[in-house]
């Protein structure tokens, strides 16, 4: 489960946000849906561990986020939160799977390398395994992303803008493997975008 109460987030320039309160049960899917400047930014970073509010609490799994220490909050993202990028973010001179193995370093989890195959098959992926970034097709290399956001079975995948520079088949192709991905790890998954194409694959929606 994971839940956002009473949280609120001001800036130094004397802007204010609140969030209204949002309670997600696990392995629904969630549309995060704002304009720019609507606040969905903070939101999302704040999700992420990353950005603490000024005021209310934000759970995942029983656990309270803010009130963990920032190195146990940093160990707590790796194991329980993905992440999912509008870019894939790899180390170029970083096989895929060692890529994907830096999420299970992060995280301080033991090198596992069965369960990146096992994830790389579900992606289509196997093949690339020992292949650079550079030898990869960008809907390759979107792939390996959301490998490495969901190789540690995190309780949430979140997705940051990954549709904003795709035609509309790519859009649906990336949206089915979040959607796959997200229910194939039991991941509770919220995908935050002003891409109003991508509503119709939602009946969750969180408005900004």
């Amino acid at each position: 489960m994971i839940a956002l109460k009473s949280v609120s987030f001001s800036y130094k320039d004397s802007s204010n946000l609140s969030f209204k309160d949002w309670d997600i049960r696990t392995g629904e899917q969630w549309l995060l849906l704002g304009n720019s400047g609507s606040g969905k930014s903070t939101l999302l970073h704040i999700l992420t561990g990353i950005l603490k509010p000024g005021h209310g609490e934000v759970l995942i799994n029983d656990t309270s986020l803010y009130q963990l220490s920032d190195k146990k909050r940093d160990r707590f993202r790796g194991q329980h939160i993905g992440v999912v990028f509008q870019k894939a973010h790899l180390i170029r001179s970083f096989t895929v799977k060692e890529n994907i193995l830096l999420a299970q370093s992060f995280a301080g989890l033991p090198e596992d390398g069965g369960r990146i195959d096992e994830v790389l098959d579900s992606l289509g992926m196997m093949g690339c395994k020992n292949s650079y970034p550079h030898q990869l097709s960008q809907g390759q290399l979107q792939r390996v992303a959301i490998a490495r956001a969901v190789v540690n079975k995190p309780a949430l995948l979140l997705a940051d803008e990954p549709t904003s520079s795709l035609d509309d088949n790519n859009t649906a192709a990336v949206l089915e493997l979040l959607m796959t991905q997200s229910a194939l790890n039991q991941s509770t998954l919220v995908v935050a975008t002003h891409d109003k194409r991508v509503k119709d694959m939602f009946t969750n929606e969180y408005l900004m």
